[in-house]
Protein backbone atom coordinates (compact mmCIF):
# COMPACT_ATOMS: atom_id res chain seq x y z
CA UNK A 1 0.00 0.00 0.00
CA UNK A 2 2.80 2.45 0.90
CA UNK A 3 4.55 1.70 -2.41
CA UNK A 4 1.30 2.40 -4.25
CA UNK A 5 0.92 5.75 -2.52
CA UNK A 6 4.48 6.75 -3.41
CA UNK A 7 3.89 5.75 -7.03
CA UNK A 8 0.70 7.86 -7.18
CA UNK A 9 2.52 10.85 -5.70
CA UNK A 10 5.30 10.52 -8.25
CA UNK A 11 2.79 10.32 -11.11
CA UNK A 12 1.03 13.45 -9.89
CA UNK A 13 4.31 15.37 -9.71
CA UNK A 14 5.15 14.31 -13.27
CA UNK A 15 1.71 15.29 -14.52
CA UNK A 16 1.80 18.74 -12.96
CA UNK A 17 5.48 19.48 -13.63
CA UNK A 18 6.23 22.30 -11.22
CA UNK A 19 2.70 21.95 -9.91
CA UNK A 20 1.01 20.33 -7.00
CA UNK A 21 1.41 17.00 -5.37
CA UNK A 22 -1.60 16.08 -3.26
CA UNK A 23 -1.12 13.29 -0.78
CA UNK A 24 -3.51 12.00 1.79
CA UNK A 25 -4.68 9.02 3.83
CA UNK A 26 -6.98 8.33 6.72
CA UNK A 27 -4.55 9.83 9.23
CA UNK A 28 -3.82 13.19 7.55
CA UNK A 29 -3.63 15.27 4.38
CA UNK A 30 -0.87 17.21 2.69
CA UNK A 31 -0.04 18.91 -0.59
CA UNK A 32 2.87 20.76 -2.11
CA UNK A 33 3.15 23.22 -5.01
CA UNK A 34 6.71 23.76 -6.21
CA UNK A 35 5.48 26.30 -8.73
CA UNK A 36 1.88 26.39 -9.93
CA UNK A 37 2.05 25.25 -13.56
CA UNK A 38 -0.95 23.03 -14.24
CA UNK A 39 -2.46 23.80 -10.81
CA UNK A 40 -5.73 25.22 -12.14
CA UNK A 41 -7.37 21.87 -11.49
CA UNK A 42 -6.57 22.00 -7.77
CA UNK A 43 -6.80 25.75 -7.18
CA UNK A 44 -9.89 27.97 -7.20
CA UNK A 45 -8.92 31.45 -8.37
CA UNK A 46 -10.93 34.66 -8.40
CA UNK A 47 -10.41 38.39 -8.83
CA UNK A 48 -7.14 39.19 -10.55
CA UNK A 49 -5.50 35.88 -9.60
CA UNK A 50 -4.07 33.75 -12.42
CA UNK A 51 -1.30 31.25 -13.06
CA UNK A 52 1.28 32.53 -15.50
CA UNK A 53 2.85 30.17 -18.07
CA UNK A 54 6.06 30.19 -16.00
CA UNK A 55 4.19 28.64 -13.06
CA UNK A 56 4.12 31.92 -11.10
CA UNK A 57 0.84 32.51 -9.28
CA UNK A 58 -0.02 36.19 -9.73
CA UNK A 59 -2.48 37.35 -7.08
CA UNK A 60 -2.67 41.02 -8.11
CA UNK A 61 -1.66 42.56 -11.42
CA UNK A 62 -1.20 46.19 -10.49
CA UNK A 63 -4.85 47.17 -10.73
CA UNK A 64 -5.94 49.58 -8.01
CA UNK A 65 -8.61 48.81 -5.40
CA UNK A 66 -9.06 45.13 -6.26
CA UNK A 67 -8.67 41.86 -4.37
CA UNK A 68 -8.08 38.24 -5.33
CA UNK A 69 -8.07 34.76 -3.81
CA UNK A 70 -6.34 31.46 -4.46
CA UNK A 71 -7.87 28.53 -2.54
CA UNK A 72 -6.95 24.84 -2.51
CA UNK A 73 -10.14 23.17 -3.76
CA UNK A 74 -10.05 20.16 -1.43
CA UNK A 75 -11.55 20.98 1.99
CA UNK A 76 -9.37 20.30 5.03
CA UNK A 77 -10.20 17.54 7.46
CA UNK A 78 -9.69 19.60 10.61
CA UNK A 79 -11.21 17.09 13.06
CA UNK A 80 -10.94 13.32 13.10
CA UNK A 81 -14.50 13.13 14.33
CA UNK A 82 -17.23 15.64 15.27
CA UNK A 83 -16.54 17.33 18.59
CA UNK A 84 -12.79 16.70 18.48
CA UNK A 85 -10.27 19.51 18.73
CA UNK A 86 -8.83 21.01 15.57
CA UNK A 87 -5.78 18.99 14.60
CA UNK A 88 -2.30 20.38 14.33
CA UNK A 89 -1.28 21.69 10.93
CA UNK A 90 1.67 23.33 9.22
CA UNK A 91 2.06 25.41 6.09
CA UNK A 92 4.93 26.91 4.16
CA UNK A 93 4.90 29.25 1.18
CA UNK A 94 7.20 31.43 -0.88
CA UNK A 95 6.02 34.89 -1.89
CA UNK A 96 7.25 38.11 -3.47
CA UNK A 97 5.83 41.63 -3.53
CA UNK A 98 6.87 44.06 -6.26
CA UNK A 99 5.80 47.62 -5.41
CA UNK A 100 5.47 50.49 -7.90
CA UNK A 101 7.88 52.53 -5.78
CA UNK A 102 10.86 51.43 -3.78
CA UNK A 103 9.47 52.79 -0.52
CA UNK A 104 5.69 52.57 -0.98
CA UNK A 105 3.40 49.61 -1.58
CA UNK A 106 -0.28 48.79 -1.66
CA UNK A 107 -1.32 46.41 1.15
CA UNK A 108 -0.33 42.75 1.26
CA UNK A 109 -1.09 39.02 1.42
CA UNK A 110 -2.96 36.84 3.94
CA UNK A 111 -2.54 33.08 4.31
CA UNK A 112 -5.79 31.77 5.80
CA UNK A 113 -7.52 28.63 7.04
CA UNK A 114 -11.30 28.70 7.39
CA UNK A 115 -14.42 29.58 5.45
CA UNK A 116 -13.89 30.58 1.83
CA UNK A 117 -16.85 32.94 1.30
CA UNK A 118 -15.38 36.34 0.35
CA UNK A 119 -18.29 37.83 -1.59
CA UNK A 120 -18.59 40.75 0.87
CA UNK A 121 -14.86 41.22 1.48
CA UNK A 122 -13.26 44.56 0.65
CA UNK A 123 -9.83 45.42 -0.84
CA UNK A 124 -7.32 47.98 0.54
CA UNK A 125 -6.81 47.65 4.30
CA UNK A 126 -9.29 44.75 4.52
CA UNK A 127 -6.94 42.66 2.34
CA UNK A 128 -9.87 40.99 0.54
CA UNK A 129 -10.53 38.97 3.70
CA UNK A 130 -13.15 40.89 5.71
CA UNK A 131 -15.07 44.17 5.63
CA UNK A 132 -15.90 47.04 7.95
CA UNK A 133 -19.14 45.40 9.11
CA UNK A 134 -17.88 41.91 9.99
CA UNK A 135 -14.33 42.65 11.12
CA UNK A 136 -13.95 41.08 14.57
CA UNK A 137 -17.09 38.94 14.40
CA UNK A 138 -16.83 35.37 15.73
CA UNK A 139 -19.02 34.25 12.84
CA UNK A 140 -16.12 34.84 10.45
CA UNK A 141 -14.59 31.51 11.60
CA UNK A 142 -11.25 32.24 10.00
CA UNK A 143 -7.60 32.21 11.00
CA UNK A 144 -4.91 34.08 9.05
CA UNK A 145 -1.33 35.24 8.92
CA UNK A 146 -1.02 38.68 7.32
CA UNK A 147 1.98 40.13 5.52
CA UNK A 148 0.93 43.77 5.65
CA UNK A 149 2.73 46.64 3.91
CA UNK A 150 0.44 49.50 4.97
CA UNK A 151 -0.05 50.74 8.53
CA UNK A 152 -3.78 50.91 9.26
CA UNK A 153 -4.40 52.79 12.49
CA UNK A 154 -7.93 51.42 12.84
CA UNK A 155 -6.40 47.94 13.22
CA UNK A 156 -3.64 49.12 15.59
CA UNK A 157 -0.97 48.01 13.11
CA UNK A 158 2.59 48.02 14.39
CA UNK A 159 3.98 49.68 11.27
CA UNK A 160 3.83 49.42 7.48
CA UNK A 161 6.08 46.32 7.31
CA UNK A 162 4.79 43.68 9.69
CA UNK A 163 3.63 40.08 10.08
CA UNK A 164 0.50 39.49 12.17
CA UNK A 165 -1.59 36.59 13.47
CA UNK A 166 -5.30 37.23 12.84
CA UNK A 167 -8.26 35.43 14.40
CA UNK A 168 -11.63 36.54 13.03
CA UNK A 169 -10.27 40.07 12.83
CA UNK A 170 -7.65 42.19 11.13
CA UNK A 171 -6.67 43.49 14.56
CA UNK A 172 -3.87 41.02 15.03
CA UNK A 173 -3.64 39.06 18.28
CA UNK A 174 0.13 39.30 17.84
CA UNK A 175 2.34 41.13 15.34
CA UNK A 176 5.99 41.92 14.73
CA UNK A 177 8.06 43.89 12.25
CA UNK A 178 9.08 41.67 9.34
CA UNK A 179 12.40 39.90 9.81
CA UNK A 180 14.04 36.83 11.35
CA UNK A 181 16.32 35.80 14.22
CA UNK A 182 19.75 34.54 13.29
CA UNK A 183 20.27 30.96 14.58
CA UNK A 184 23.92 31.57 15.42
CA UNK A 185 23.90 35.03 17.01
CA UNK A 186 20.24 35.39 17.96
CA UNK A 187 20.30 38.88 16.41
CA UNK A 188 17.17 40.17 14.72
CA UNK A 189 17.55 40.90 11.00
CA UNK A 190 14.89 43.12 9.48
CA UNK A 191 13.36 42.21 6.13
CA UNK A 192 11.48 44.55 3.79
CA UNK A 193 8.35 42.81 2.54
CA UNK A 194 8.25 45.07 -0.54
CA UNK A 195 11.88 44.48 -1.50
CA UNK A 196 10.82 42.61 -4.64
CA UNK A 197 12.77 39.58 -3.41
CA UNK A 198 11.41 36.09 -2.70
CA UNK A 199 10.88 35.16 0.96
CA UNK A 200 9.59 32.05 2.69
CA UNK A 201 7.05 31.79 5.49
CA UNK A 202 6.29 28.86 7.83
CA UNK A 203 3.10 28.65 9.89
CA UNK A 204 2.67 26.00 12.62
CA UNK A 205 -0.34 25.29 14.82
CA UNK A 206 0.06 22.88 17.75
CA UNK A 207 -3.30 21.45 18.79
CA UNK A 208 -2.43 20.39 22.36
CA UNK A 209 -0.81 23.69 23.38
CA UNK A 210 -2.90 25.87 21.01
CA UNK A 211 0.38 27.54 20.10
CA UNK A 212 0.62 29.41 16.78
CA UNK A 213 4.13 30.14 15.50
CA UNK A 214 5.12 32.08 12.39
CA UNK A 215 8.61 32.14 10.87
CA UNK A 216 10.01 34.32 8.05
CA UNK A 217 13.33 34.18 6.21
CA UNK A 218 14.86 35.13 2.85
CA UNK A 219 14.45 32.34 0.31
CA UNK A 220 18.21 32.22 -0.15
CA UNK A 221 18.61 31.08 3.48
CA UNK A 222 16.94 27.81 2.54
CA UNK A 223 16.13 26.84 6.13
CA UNK A 224 13.45 27.56 8.68
CA UNK A 225 14.77 29.67 11.61
CA UNK A 226 14.73 28.11 15.07
CA UNK A 227 13.09 31.11 16.72
CA UNK A 228 9.64 32.22 15.52
CA UNK A 229 9.17 35.79 14.41
CA UNK A 230 5.77 36.05 16.07
CA UNK A 231 3.71 33.60 18.14
CA UNK A 232 0.48 33.50 20.10
CA UNK A 233 -1.82 31.09 21.89
CA UNK A 234 -5.29 30.75 20.43
CA UNK A 235 -7.58 27.74 20.56
CA UNK A 236 -8.60 27.38 16.93
CA UNK A 237 -11.06 24.64 17.92
CA UNK A 238 -13.35 27.50 18.98
CA UNK A 239 -12.77 29.33 15.72
CA UNK A 240 -12.67 26.94 12.78
CA UNK A 241 -15.57 24.82 11.54
CA UNK A 242 -15.84 22.39 8.66
CA UNK A 243 -15.86 22.63 5.77
CA UNK A 244 -12.69 24.71 5.95
CA UNK A 245 -10.16 25.55 3.26
CA UNK A 246 -6.61 26.82 3.04
CA UNK A 247 -5.67 29.61 0.70
CA UNK A 248 -4.48 33.16 0.13
CA UNK A 249 -6.10 36.56 -0.11
CA UNK A 250 -4.49 39.72 -1.42
CA UNK A 251 -5.53 43.25 -2.29
CA UNK A 252 -4.37 46.61 -3.56
CA UNK A 253 -5.45 50.11 -2.62
CA UNK A 254 -4.61 53.34 -4.38
CA UNK A 255 -1.02 52.13 -4.73
CA UNK A 256 -0.84 49.40 -7.38
CA UNK A 257 1.48 46.68 -6.14
CA UNK A 258 1.91 43.18 -7.58
CA UNK A 259 1.70 40.16 -5.26
CA UNK A 260 3.07 36.74 -6.26
CA UNK A 261 3.26 33.18 -4.89
CA UNK A 262 6.08 30.93 -6.07
CA UNK A 263 5.36 27.80 -4.03
CA UNK A 264 3.18 26.42 -1.24
CA UNK A 265 2.93 23.31 0.93
CA UNK A 266 0.54 22.19 3.66
CA UNK A 267 0.13 19.24 5.99
CA UNK A 268 -2.16 18.11 8.80
CA UNK A 269 -0.58 16.55 11.90
CA UNK A 270 2.98 17.13 10.78
CA UNK A 271 5.45 19.51 9.17
CA UNK A 272 4.58 20.87 5.76
CA UNK A 273 6.38 19.02 2.94
CA UNK A 274 9.51 20.77 1.72
CA UNK A 275 9.14 22.97 -1.35
CA UNK A 276 11.56 22.24 -4.16
CA UNK A 277 13.33 25.61 -4.17
CA UNK A 278 15.24 24.80 -7.35
CA UNK A 279 12.00 24.25 -9.27
CA UNK A 280 10.37 27.53 -8.33
CA UNK A 281 9.62 30.09 -11.04
CA UNK A 282 11.41 33.43 -10.94
CA UNK A 283 9.90 36.74 -9.95
CA UNK A 284 9.55 39.24 -12.81
CA UNK A 285 12.62 41.33 -13.43
CA UNK A 286 10.66 44.51 -12.93
CA UNK A 287 12.48 46.58 -10.38
CA UNK A 288 10.45 48.97 -8.36
CA UNK A 289 11.15 52.39 -9.78
CA UNK A 290 12.31 55.02 -7.32
CA UNK A 291 9.50 57.24 -6.28
CA UNK A 292 9.80 60.66 -7.87
CA UNK A 293 11.63 63.12 -5.66
CA UNK A 294 9.72 65.98 -7.24
CA UNK A 295 6.86 65.89 -4.67
CA UNK A 296 9.39 65.67 -1.85
CA UNK A 297 11.15 68.76 -3.18
CA UNK A 298 8.24 70.73 -4.57
CA UNK A 299 5.78 70.14 -1.72
CA UNK A 300 7.93 71.66 1.06
CA UNK A 301 8.87 74.57 -1.20
CA UNK A 302 5.24 75.11 -2.22
CA UNK A 303 4.13 74.87 1.41
CA UNK A 304 6.80 77.31 2.54
CA UNK A 305 5.94 79.65 -0.32
CA UNK A 306 2.25 79.46 0.58
CA UNK A 307 2.96 80.19 4.25
CA UNK A 308 5.27 83.06 3.33
CA UNK A 309 2.64 84.34 0.91
CA UNK A 310 -0.04 84.27 3.61
CA UNK A 311 2.31 86.00 6.07
CA UNK A 312 3.20 88.61 3.44
CA UNK A 313 -0.47 89.25 2.67
CA UNK A 314 -1.26 89.58 6.38
CA UNK A 315 1.66 91.97 6.86
CA UNK A 316 0.58 94.02 3.84
CA UNK A 317 -2.99 94.17 5.09
CA UNK A 318 -1.84 95.17 8.56
CA UNK A 319 0.52 97.78 7.13
CA UNK A 320 -2.15 99.03 4.79
CA UNK A 321 -4.61 99.23 7.61
CA UNK A 322 -2.12 101.03 9.85
CA UNK A 323 -1.15 103.32 6.93
CA UNK A 324 -4.74 104.45 6.52
CA UNK A 325 -5.76 104.13 10.18
CA UNK A 326 -7.89 106.98 11.52
CA UNK A 327 -9.27 108.09 14.86
CA UNK A 328 -13.05 108.05 14.82
CA UNK A 329 -15.39 108.65 17.75
CA UNK A 330 -19.15 108.48 18.05
CA UNK A 331 -19.58 112.22 18.44
CA UNK A 332 -18.12 112.76 14.97
CA UNK A 333 -21.13 111.17 13.28
CA UNK A 334 -22.87 114.55 13.13
CA UNK A 335 -19.85 115.95 11.26
CA UNK A 336 -19.83 113.10 8.74
CA UNK A 337 -20.14 115.20 5.54
CA UNK A 338 -17.10 117.25 6.60
CA UNK A 339 -14.93 114.23 7.33
CA UNK A 340 -12.39 113.03 4.72
CA UNK A 341 -10.87 109.56 4.74
CA UNK A 342 -7.15 109.45 5.31
CA UNK A 343 -6.85 107.04 2.39
CA UNK A 344 -8.25 109.66 -0.01
CA UNK A 345 -5.95 112.36 1.34
CA UNK A 346 -2.95 110.03 1.20
CA UNK A 347 -3.61 109.27 -2.45
CA UNK A 348 -4.45 112.88 -3.28
CA UNK A 349 -1.01 114.04 -2.08
CA UNK A 350 0.85 110.98 -3.44
CA UNK A 351 1.62 109.83 0.07
CA UNK A 352 2.53 113.35 1.33
CA UNK A 353 5.71 113.33 -0.70
CA UNK A 354 8.06 116.31 -0.65
CA UNK A 355 7.27 117.14 -4.27
CA UNK A 356 3.69 118.00 -3.21
CA UNK A 357 4.84 120.15 -0.28
CA UNK A 358 3.55 123.72 -0.55
CA UNK A 359 5.09 125.18 2.57
CA UNK A 360 5.38 125.21 6.34
CA UNK A 361 3.04 126.73 8.82
CA UNK A 362 3.34 127.41 12.49
CA UNK A 363 1.70 124.11 13.31
CA UNK A 364 2.67 121.82 10.45
CA UNK A 365 3.14 121.31 6.75
CA UNK A 366 0.82 122.01 3.84
CA UNK A 367 0.61 119.74 0.78
CA UNK A 368 -1.03 120.18 -2.58
CA UNK A 369 -3.28 117.40 -3.81
CA UNK A 370 -6.12 116.38 -6.09
CA UNK A 371 -8.98 114.36 -4.62
CA UNK A 372 -9.19 110.90 -6.30
CA UNK A 373 -12.83 111.04 -7.39
CA UNK A 374 -13.63 114.68 -8.01
CA UNK A 375 -10.08 115.67 -9.05
CA UNK A 376 -10.64 118.90 -7.08
CA UNK A 377 -7.37 120.59 -6.21
CA UNK A 378 -6.97 121.01 -2.46
CA UNK A 379 -4.43 122.07 0.11
CA UNK A 380 -3.98 119.60 2.99
CA UNK A 381 -2.51 120.87 6.22
CA UNK A 382 -1.03 118.29 8.61
CA UNK A 383 -0.84 119.45 12.21
CA UNK A 384 -0.30 117.58 15.46
CA UNK A 385 -2.70 117.39 18.39
CA UNK A 386 -1.07 115.51 21.20
CA UNK A 387 -3.70 116.42 23.77
CA UNK A 388 -7.26 115.19 23.59
CA UNK A 389 -8.48 118.10 25.73
CA UNK A 390 -10.93 120.25 23.79
CA UNK A 391 -10.67 118.28 20.52
CA UNK A 392 -14.42 117.92 20.28
CA UNK A 393 -14.95 121.68 20.64
CA UNK A 394 -12.18 122.39 18.16
CA UNK A 395 -13.61 120.06 15.53
CA UNK A 396 -16.98 121.69 16.08
CA UNK A 397 -15.34 125.07 15.37
CA UNK A 398 -13.64 123.68 12.27
CA UNK A 399 -16.94 122.38 10.98
CA UNK A 400 -18.66 125.67 11.78
CA UNK A 401 -16.08 127.64 9.83
CA UNK A 402 -16.37 124.97 7.13
CA UNK A 403 -19.97 126.02 6.62
CA UNK A 404 -18.91 129.50 5.56
CA UNK A 405 -19.89 130.08 1.93
CA UNK A 406 -18.58 133.27 0.37
CA UNK A 407 -16.59 133.97 -2.75
CA UNK A 408 -14.08 136.02 -0.77
CA UNK A 409 -13.40 133.48 1.96
CA UNK A 410 -11.07 130.51 1.61
CA UNK A 411 -13.27 127.47 1.83
CA UNK A 412 -12.39 125.01 4.64
CA UNK A 413 -13.68 121.79 3.10
CA UNK A 414 -13.28 119.42 6.04
CA UNK A 415 -10.90 117.49 8.25
CA UNK A 416 -9.51 114.06 9.12
CA UNK A 417 -8.07 112.73 12.38
CA UNK A 418 -5.34 110.19 13.00
CA UNK A 419 -3.51 109.24 16.15
CA UNK A 420 -1.62 112.37 17.18
CA UNK A 421 -2.40 114.10 13.91
CA UNK A 422 -5.07 116.40 12.49
CA UNK A 423 -5.51 117.13 8.79
CA UNK A 424 -7.39 120.17 7.51
CA UNK A 425 -8.51 120.36 3.89
CA UNK A 426 -8.95 123.69 2.03
CA UNK A 427 -9.54 125.01 -1.43
CA UNK A 428 -6.23 125.36 -3.22
CA UNK A 429 -5.24 128.96 -3.94
CA UNK A 430 -2.95 128.82 -6.96
CA UNK A 431 -1.56 132.38 -6.71
CA UNK A 432 -0.51 132.27 -3.07
CA UNK A 433 -0.76 135.07 -0.51
CA UNK A 434 -1.17 138.79 -1.14
CA UNK A 435 2.06 139.84 0.61
CA UNK A 436 4.15 138.12 -2.11
CA UNK A 437 2.76 140.55 -4.71
CA UNK A 438 2.75 143.83 -2.82
CA UNK A 439 6.51 144.17 -2.67
CA UNK A 440 7.78 141.68 -5.24
CA UNK A 441 7.84 143.21 -8.67
CA UNK A 442 9.45 140.07 -10.09
CA UNK A 443 8.48 138.41 -13.37
CA UNK A 444 6.92 135.50 -11.47
CA UNK A 445 4.89 137.76 -9.19
CA UNK A 446 4.55 141.19 -10.80
CA UNK A 447 3.44 144.05 -8.61
CA UNK A 448 -0.31 144.69 -8.54
CA UNK A 449 -1.80 147.78 -10.10
CA UNK A 450 -4.24 149.95 -8.17
CA UNK A 451 -7.32 148.47 -9.84
CA UNK A 452 -6.31 144.97 -8.74
CA UNK A 453 -5.50 146.19 -5.24
CA UNK A 454 -8.89 147.93 -4.95
CA UNK A 455 -10.75 144.78 -6.12
CA UNK A 456 -8.87 142.66 -3.57
CA UNK A 457 -9.58 145.13 -0.72
CA UNK A 458 -13.25 145.31 -1.72
CA UNK A 459 -13.48 141.51 -1.79
CA UNK A 460 -11.92 141.11 1.67
CA UNK A 461 -14.30 143.74 3.03
CA UNK A 462 -17.23 141.83 1.54
CA UNK A 463 -16.00 138.67 3.23
CA UNK A 464 -15.70 140.44 6.58
CA UNK A 465 -19.23 141.79 6.28
CA UNK A 466 -20.49 138.24 5.67
CA UNK A 467 -18.86 136.76 8.77
CA UNK A 468 -19.87 139.75 10.93
CA UNK A 469 -23.46 140.18 9.83
CA UNK A 470 -24.79 137.50 7.49
CA UNK A 471 -23.55 134.17 8.92
CA UNK A 472 -25.51 132.24 11.58
CA UNK A 473 -22.94 133.30 14.18
CA UNK A 474 -20.70 136.30 14.50
CA UNK A 475 -17.10 135.42 13.63
CA UNK A 476 -14.36 137.88 14.61
CA UNK A 477 -11.26 137.10 12.53
CA UNK A 478 -8.75 139.03 14.70
CA UNK A 479 -5.80 138.56 12.33
CA UNK A 480 -6.32 140.55 9.16
CA UNK A 481 -3.02 140.95 7.29
CA UNK A 482 -1.66 140.58 3.78
CA UNK A 483 -0.21 137.10 4.41
CA UNK A 484 -3.68 135.85 5.40
CA UNK A 485 -5.27 137.08 2.18
CA UNK A 486 -5.01 134.42 -0.55
CA UNK A 487 -5.38 134.94 -4.29
CA UNK A 488 -7.24 132.48 -6.49
CA UNK A 489 -6.55 131.79 -10.16
CA UNK A 490 -8.39 135.00 -11.15
CA UNK A 491 -6.48 137.09 -8.62
CA UNK A 492 -9.55 137.50 -6.43
CA UNK A 493 -8.77 138.11 -2.79
CA UNK A 494 -9.95 135.55 -0.25
CA UNK A 495 -9.60 135.85 3.48
CA UNK A 496 -8.12 132.82 5.21
CA UNK A 497 -6.42 131.65 8.44
CA UNK A 498 -9.19 131.72 11.05
CA UNK A 499 -6.82 130.43 13.72
CA UNK A 500 -7.36 133.40 16.05
CA UNK A 501 -11.06 133.77 15.26
CA UNK A 502 -13.71 133.95 17.95
CA UNK A 503 -17.36 132.90 17.54
CA UNK A 504 -20.29 134.70 19.20
CA UNK A 505 -24.03 134.53 18.99
CA UNK A 506 -25.80 137.40 17.28
CA UNK A 507 -26.84 140.12 19.78
CA UNK A 508 -24.12 139.16 22.25
CA UNK A 509 -21.57 141.76 23.36
CA UNK A 510 -18.06 140.63 22.38
CA UNK A 511 -16.71 142.67 25.27
CA UNK A 512 -18.70 140.81 27.94
CA UNK A 513 -19.34 137.33 26.46
CA UNK A 514 -16.95 134.41 26.58
CA UNK A 515 -15.99 133.10 23.16
CA UNK A 516 -17.65 129.89 22.05
CA UNK A 517 -14.41 128.29 20.82
CA UNK A 518 -11.02 127.69 22.39
CA UNK A 519 -8.17 130.08 21.85
CA UNK A 520 -5.75 129.42 19.01
CA UNK A 521 -2.90 129.41 21.51
CA UNK A 522 -3.89 125.86 22.27
CA UNK A 523 -4.86 124.69 18.79
CA UNK A 524 -3.49 125.01 15.27
CA UNK A 525 -4.88 127.59 12.97
CA UNK A 526 -8.06 126.65 11.17
CA UNK A 527 -6.72 128.58 8.21
CA UNK A 528 -3.02 128.84 7.40
CA UNK A 529 -0.51 128.63 4.57
CA UNK A 530 -2.42 126.44 2.12
CA UNK A 531 -0.88 128.06 -0.94
CA UNK A 532 2.56 128.04 -2.46
CA UNK A 533 5.12 130.04 -0.48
Amino acid sequence: MDNLRSLLAALLLVCFGFGAGVLGDGDGEQFVYSGFAGANATLALDGTALVQPSGLLELTNGTAQLSSHAVHRTPLRLRRSPGDAVRSFSASFVFGIIPPYSDLSGHGIVFFVGKDNFSAALPSQYLGLLNSANNGNATNQIFGVELDTIQSTEFNDTNDNHVGIDVNSLKSVAAHSAGYYDDETGAFNELLLISGKAMQVWVDYESDSTQISVFLAPLKNGAKPSTPLVSAKSNLSKVLVEPAYAGFSSSTGTVRSRHYLLGWSFAMDGPAPPIDIGSLPKLPFVGAKPRSKVPDIVLPIATAAFVLGVVAVVILLVRRRSRYAEVREEWEVEFGPHRFTYKDLFRATEGFKNKTLLGFGGFGRVYKGALPKSKLEVAVKKVSHESRQGIKEFVAEVVTIGRLRHRNLVQLLGYCRRKGELLLVYDYMSNGSLDKYLYSGSKEKPALDWAQRFRIIKGVASGLLYIHEDFEQVIIHRDIKASNVLLDADMNGRLGDFGLARLYDHGADPQTCSPSAPSSSRWPAAGGPWSRP
